[in-house]
């Protein structure tokens, strides 16, 4: 308990900008929830990737048709669109379309936490900017006060610490999705260069 005593009193002396960094860092956890359950939701898996690519590679093409329809996730949902395709010709501009639109979903909220992390160390330095100048300030009032000086200067330090630490979970949250979605992207590639090895006789049905 008074280490929760504590921590509030040091987080009201960092000042406003406190207030601010905390709401950065409510939302980098909303994201990072929200992103988790989607990648979990849309991610096919590499495994899924290899698979269809092999049965690709070794040309057993029904067996890969059988894998993309048991599938899950955003990857398989276009390979089984685009092999139940009508029109073999079009499927490459299919999966391209598909790809995109599922890569922007993807993407989407990771640009705020690249802004976070940008902007989290200069809400800090803000706040402690301010609390050195009301600190400085003393001496309009009175003269010889150096631990009250350095006591404020301390405390406006906290902003700072705050903000930085706001700033690293942010980075690695997008560090982590980045990659994440790196790797999306690489089993798609993978599976859509296998796309190409049938003819459009083997795509129909």
């Amino acid at each position: 308990m008074d280490v929760i005593v504590e921590g509030m009193h040091l987080f009201q002396k960092g000042g406003i900008v406190m207030y601010v960094l905390l709401l950065c860092s409510f939302f980098v956890v909303y994201i990072g929830a929200e992103r988790s359950m989607f990648y979990t939701r849309m991610d096919s898996g590499r495994a899924f990737a290899n698979q269809f690519y092999t049965y690709m590679k070794l040309k057993q093409y029904d067996r890969a048709r059988q894998t993309a329809e048991s599938g899950t996730g955003g990857l398989a949902m276009i390979l089984r669109d685009a092999l139940q395709s009508e029109q073999p010709d079009t499927i490459q501009t299919f999966v391209e379309i598909q790809s995109g639109i599922l890569i922007a979903k993807l993407r989407n909220r990771l640009y705020y936490l690249s802004v976070i992390v940008t902007m989290g160390p200069l809400l800090g330095l803000l706040g402690t900017i301010s609390g050195m100048i009301t600190s400085f300030s003393i001496f309009n009032v009175q003269s010889g006060q150096a631990v009250a000086i350095t006591g404020g200067v301390g405390e406006a330090l906290i902003a700072t610490a705050f903000g930085l630490c706001v700033a690293i979970v942010s980075l690695v949250v997008h560090a982590y999705f980045t990659q994440r979605l790196d790797r999306i992207i690489t089993d798609m590639e993978l599976c859509f260069s296998a796309l190409e090895w049938m003819t459009p006789k083997k795509i129909g049905r």
